[in-house]
């Protein structure tokens, strides 16, 4: 009996021992987080004298390619459609590069295969970030780099996935080539900010940053966006360059006009036109008004006249260098209703401005149609007037906290150009009490040179409450009466003293202007004081 238990125990202890032995996949433990790890590649990594026209890296698990086209860089540029990659829409341990027969590598060049985030194991994902494979036609490996960081130069946040270039400057070598040709070496900075240059060989380089949205490793001014330094790289020799991204302003063109209606026109176009860019030189009698405003939110010119027995209306319209001639044919469609639309919800900030919308240009305003009171029936003087370009009325007028006002506009408070008429208006509007708002005072510090500025109060839908431009000694201001919130803060270093940010230009060699976003939030509740220092350098 004693026999047989310890026979029966060997047994169980050897069915144990082959039992943890066995290989499988346990229920219930950690989750795997660890990436595929590269096992074996064919040839090896580095290689030299590379004359293959097939790789094989060998992985310790299954892996799939995900998103390889926007992901693979490999510098200097091969053509993706020249090579046959495996896997791309099945699972396996292996990445198969096979290199059709018209495709000839350059010789003694170096050239690197960065998957990005293209790699990840089959079952939970894991990536292999930033994964590179490195072969050399000629008898070294390049090894001189660069690296550095992309941010946008006015925007707080960066866009993602910025492709920086580099151009070997040789005797055909012109600042045009971002333009012309593909660049020698790329890279990205994926979904981060940085960039990384390896395996590059000695020359000399023009370097830019580029949001190809085009994805052509061509620059397309007005939609890319770009960045630049001006002077060359010399390689081996500094290696760090960070870049300012910004989009340049188009080249002044028109596009098509459309037809709207018989009284009215819109005028498509890039850049900026010059002063008084419409002519209309069709003839018309001596009474005939036209007008000509600037479509909100686009970069459109709405020309408007009365109505004319006429069929079409030719124009000039003034390009850069010349006068384009066009012609408008009519196909009278129903004409444009003319309302007003109150900006403004039932609450009302204190020291606000009470804007009006106009759906067409606003020739007249007429106060003596307005009346205006508070809580106690009392009549609150007040001014309306017209922006310059017709398209919004301004109506300003005292507010006092925990106040109610009444508004109401009759019928030919406003009148538009054709001499129609608003329907009647009321509004109801309530300020809050002085100590629902909060304020910040703003402590500028000096660290660089003062100059003409721009500092601007940004609220959570990242729209500019507050406003100071700004070219005197005069280092705090106090932004009063502000809904709780966060905030920030962004100064613009007016350069030309033009009160607005101006872009960049890549031909000229113009650096956009510089802007400073304060690193932190600003945290403001009800009844706060916020004193909050900016430093700027």
């Amino acid at each position: 009996m004693r026999l047989f238990k310890s026979l029966l125990f060997l047994i169980c202890v050897k069915v144990l021992i082959f039992g943890c032995a066995k290989r499988g996949t346990p229920t219930g433990g950690p989750k795997d987080t660890i990436p595929p790890l590269l096992i074996n590649a064919s040839p090896k990594n580095k290689s030299i004298q590379f004359k293959s026209r097939e790789i094989t890296l060998s992985f310790d698990e299954y892996i799939k390619l995900k998103n390889l086209d926007q992901q693979l860089i490999i510098p200097p540029p091969l053509d993706l459609s020249e090579l046959a990659i495996e896997p791309q829409t099945t699972i396996s341990k292996k990445i198969n590069i096979e290199f059709n027969d018209s495709l000839n590598l350059e010789e003694k060049t170096t050239y690197t295969f960065n998957f990005g985030s293209s790699i990840e194991d089959n079952n939970e994902g894991n990536i292999l970030p930033f994964f590179s494979y490195t072969i050399s036609t000629g008898d070294v490996i390049d090894s001189l780099f660069i690296k550095g960081k992309v941010s946008d130069a006015y925007s707080e946040e960066t866009e993602r996935y910025v492709s920086v270039y580099l151009y070997p400057i040789d005797s055909s070598h012109s600042d045009s080539v971002v333009y012309l040709n593909k660049p020698l070496y790329v890279t990205n900075t994926l979904d981060t900010i940085l960039y990384n240059f390896q395996n590059l060989r000695e020359d000399k380089y023009q370097i830019i940053a580029m949001k190809d949205y085009g994805k052509n490793y061509l620059y397309d001014q007005g939609i890319d966006k770009i960045g630049f330094i001006n002077d060359t790289v010399n390689l081996p020799g500094d290696t760090l360059f960070n870049f300012k991204l910004f989009k340049e302003n188009f080249s002044f063109r028109w596009e098509r006009p459309q037809y709207v209606n018989d009284h009215h026109i819109r005028f498509p176009y890039y850049g900026i036109p010059k002063e008084n860019p419409i002519k209309l030189i069709t003839p018309v009698p001596k009474n005939f008004k036209t007008l000509i405003t600037k479509e909100k939110n686009k970069d459109t010119l709405n020309f408007w006249f009365p109505e004319i027995e006429a069929d079409s209306l030719q124009f000039e319209l003034k390009t850069k260098d010349s006068v384009l001639k066009t012609n408008v044919v009519f196909y009278r469609p129903e004409l444009d209703s003319f309302y007003i639309t109150p900006v403004q919800n039932n609450f009302f900030d204190l020291g606000d401005t009470l804007r009006f919308d106009g759906s067409l240009p606003i020739s007249e305003i007429n106060s003596k149609f307005i009346s205006l009171r508070n809580k106690d029936s009392i009549q609150i003087p007040f001014e309306i007037n017209v922006n310059k370009n017709k398209d919004q009325a301004n109506l300003f007028f005292k507010t006092d906290p925990n106040d109610k006002y009444e508004i109401e506009l009759l019928p030919n408070t406003f009148i538009d150009f054709w001499g129609k008429t608003n329907d009647t208006i009321k509004l109801k509007l309530t300020t809050k009490s002085t100590e629902s708002f909060g304020i910040i005072n703003v402590q500028l510090d000096w660290k660089v040179e003062k100059q003409k500025f721009i500092l601007e109060l940004i609220n959570e839908k990242n729209e500019v409450s507050r406003r100071v431009v700004k070219s005197n000694s005069i280092d705090l201001y106090k932004f009063e009466n502000l809904n709780p919130g966060n905030y920030k803060l962004r100064l613009i270093f007016d350069k030309n003293e033009n009160n607005k940010w101006d872009s960049g230009n890549y031909l000229k060699k113009i650096q956009p202007e510089k802007v400073i976003y304060l690193p932190d939030k600003i945290e403001l509740r009800e009844n706060w004081e916020v004193n909050q220092v900016f430093i700027l350098k």
